[in-house]
């Protein structure tokens, strides 16, 4: 009662403070500079912006300058039609020579470079590109460098981007809720549409184009037919129009019996030639409302969607019915390939390489192979998916989940940048050792034309867009990462700690920490040594280790830790469910062997005795009760690091992250309480000395229910 009594207190003081940031300018919180000898630098250098050209996107790159030039330093930046000495100059390749400025410019229409050079005695900032959306994008990297109060004298950058399509998946419906969304509603507001446009989708668009994503899928891939109709449609184009100076198209998820559903076919199969038909006059009505249009998301045949097999029809036909369509504008279909089978009593984390390695080469050229970071479902820690690497012949996307569907929510602190790394720098071997997941998805190990990277989406209409502060992390990261998978975990929350609050020395290192240890404190009180799928029923928010009998088997948790009075994990070994085959030899050999298999994966592919002596010297019991109980305290450790920072970080960020670390320490309680007294009884072993017993028993634990848990 004293917490929300002084709660709500600050609260009062914090909504009558003069300054307030509610989080919604996001890695764009343009400040005041405050290192002098930056801001001397900078008002000293440069003086005005020059471009060449009216179109639209020019314009957005030069008032983005301007605008964060005029709150950086106080000062104004304004437009010269003559470039001259202090002049930050925007110009395409194309003018380069006109003008006798000789400087290679990255062969990639995204690609740009930020250089000082001297130009008929002028010294100017150059940015360069083959495109205009490629100097925005340098616009935007420029700035980056006055928020880190980097030196400008002798500026020489040069950016590609690794990977060519950088898409968020919104699994928005059009009744505007979210599936999997904990930021509150859609932000597409469909009934004011195509009318009225917001401007927080002008904003939306900044931010994207910020960190270099160039695409968005707008519905969910549960798809709603209606999307299709024209009605809809015109909505959509005013996105697409809102959007395009920003570089980003859009796409739509795709309902397989859509034909059936607007197009008052009888069938959807996807070899009959009527069905073919529709799907070529849908993709000329889109396109001819939306000429970039960027093409088709599919989810089918999963999890109770329509799809090609209902009608006795593989994958690639599926797939290359939509892609075919879509060809003569060069857009692309991308088909997910979370699928799997009730009916087939296979282990599930098989079922997607069984049912895909069979198609590789089957797919027209347009068609992306879109595969999660591992087998089974977004989990806080997988093994990468072994898909990757195993279709040589056909481009393959990774998918990553940016909305923390099985990592808290929106009230857990999850810096997940450490978790994309962990399956992009993963090495499959399938040429050879340095065949990782990222030489896989970016084209270069079998050299595909087409190349792309998914986040499924966790933005809303939340005041500061995702919900918690530090969700907005995950956006940025993932946005970097697409660009530039090479980066490091530390580099990007450096990046985005300093653009987001402050540049100071000590809030930098401490929430750097914070953020680099969150996700593995998340691990060790909700899933530690390999274990997964042991949330709740349905909504996935809380512990449901005891979760069974349902109508599937694998949407249970039984299923998946498979402990018993004599040990626990799933056997994917060659003496189990031989999962460990779907990876090449190098990789297969040691996730099969229990003393090469690293221990984060340990149970996810061997089931042990409570007995098995773990690398530390404790028995695999104690060393899951300790990482449970080492979670809560590190979540402690946490709220400790947070409250020290009061005085660095605004008021209401402050505030608002103290209480949600709070809730995060309960949830880390209840997590730690209900596996470890569940799994003790199952085991029927003692905690280990010198951990405290939980208060509460196992049927209280049991017994709690969660209603109206957002993003059902």
């Amino acid at each position: 009662m004293k917490f929300i009594q002084k709660t709500l207190i600050l609260i009062l003081l914090t909504t009558l403070s003069v300054k307030a940031d509610q989080g919604y300018n996001l890695w764009l919180n343009y400040q005041k500079l405050t290192d002098p000898v930056s801001l001397k630098e900078y008002t000293g250098l440069l003086k005005s912006i020059h471009f060449d050209s009216n179109n639209s996107t020019q314009q957005v790159a030069a008032k983005e300058l301007q605008n964060a030039f005029g709150i950086l330093t106080g000062k104004d930046l304004p437009s010269n039609r003559s470039m001259e000495s202090g002049s930050v100059v925007l110009l395409k390749e194309s003018a380069l020579k006109a003008l006798q400025i000789n400087q290679q410019v990255p062969d990639n229409a995204d690609g740009f470079i930020i250089k000082q050079v001297t130009v008929q005695n002028k010294q100017i900032i150059l940015i360069s590109s083959q495109s205009d959306i490629g100097l925005l994008y340098g616009t935007f990297a420029f700035i980056k460098q006055l928020q880190l109060q980097k030196r400008l004298t002798g500026l020489n950058i040069s950016e590609s981007p690794k990977i060519q399509h950088r898409i968020l998946n919104h699994w928005d419906n059009l009744n505007r809720t979210v599936e999997r969304g904990y930021a509150g509603f859609s932000l597409w507001n469909w009934h004011t549409l195509p009318g009225y446009i917001d401007k927080r989708y002008i904003d939306y668009a900044r931010a994207n184009a910020s960190v270099g994503i160039n695409g968005t899928v707008l519905n969910n891939v549960n798809a709603n037919s209606l999307i299709l109709t024209h009605e809809w449609l015109l909505k959509v184009k005013a996105l697409a129009d809102a959007f395009r100076p920003y570089g980003i198209k859009v796409y739509l998820s795709a309902r397989f019996t859509s034909p059936i559903e607007i197009g008052k076919l009888k069938t959807a199969d996807p070899l009959n030639e009527d069905v073919a038909q529709w799907w070529k006059d849908k993709a000329n009505e889109i396109y001819k409302l939306i000429p970039d249009f960027g093409g088709f998301l599919v989810k089918a045949n999963s999890e109770g969607q329509p799809g090609p097999q209902d009608y006795g029809r593989t994958h690639t036909d599926g797939a290359n019915v939509l892609a075919r369509a879509l060809a003569p504008h060069q857009g692309i279909l991308m088909y997910r390939a979370f699928v799997y089978a009730n009916e087939i009593p296979e282990d599930r984390a098989k079922q997607a390489y069984n049912e895909f390695t069979p198609l590789d080469g089957k797919f027209d050229k347009n068609v992306m192979v879109q595969v999660k970071n591992g087998a089974i479902d977004f989990q806080p820690r997988e093994p990468f998916h072994p898909l990757f690497g195993a279709l040589p012949k056909t481009p393959i996307m990774a998918e990553l989940q940016l909305t923390q569907e099985y990592l808290g929510m929106s009230t857990n602190l999850a810096y997940l940048s450490p978790l994309f790394k962990e399956c992009l720098d993963s090495d499959t071997y399938a040429k050879g050792k340095g065949s990782t997941v990222a030489k896989v998805i970016d084209g270069s190990l079998d050299g595909h034309n087409i190349s792309g990277i998914a986040g499924v989406a966790n933005i809303g209409n939340d005041i500061n867009w995702c919900g918690h502060p530090f969700a907005q992390s995950n956006w940025y990261a993932f946005g970097k990462l697409a660009w530039n998978y090479s980066l490091s975990s530390e580099e990007i929350a450096s990046e985005w700690i300093k653009m987001t609050f402050n540049t100071d020395a000590s809030t930098l290192q401490a929430i750097s920490q914070m953020m680099l240890q969150s996700r593995e404190t998340i691990v060790n009180y909700m899933t530690p040594l390999g274990l997964h799928h042991i949330m709740s029923w349905s909504h996935h928010y809380g512990p449901g280790p005891w979760i069974k009998d349902k109508p599937r088997a694998d949407w249970t948790s039984v299923y998946y830790h498979q402990a018993d009075k004599n040990g626990i994990g799933f056997d994917r070994t060659s003496s189990g469910s031989n999962a460990t085959a779907q990876y090449f030899p190098e990789v297969a050999k040691i996730f099969n062997d229990v003393n090469t298999c690293p221990e984060k994966y340990l149970l996810w592919f061997h089931h042990l005795p409570w007995s098995y002596k773990l690398k530390s010297g404790e028995s695999l019991w104690d060393g899951i009760v300790k990482h449970y109980y080492l979670g809560v305290k590190e979540v402690e450790q946490m709220q400790n690091t947070w409250d020290s920072l009061a005085s660095k970080v605004d008021g209401d960020i402050h505030l608002q992250v103290k209480q949600l670390l709070k809730v995060q320490h309960e949830e880390a309680i209840l997590w730690r309480n209900s596996c470890v007294l569940y799994f003790q009884s199952i085991s029927g072993l003692p905690l280990p000395k010198g951990l405290s017993k939980p208060e509460k028993d196992l049927n209280y634990y049991q017994n709690l229910e969660y209603k109206y848990v957002p993003g059902i």
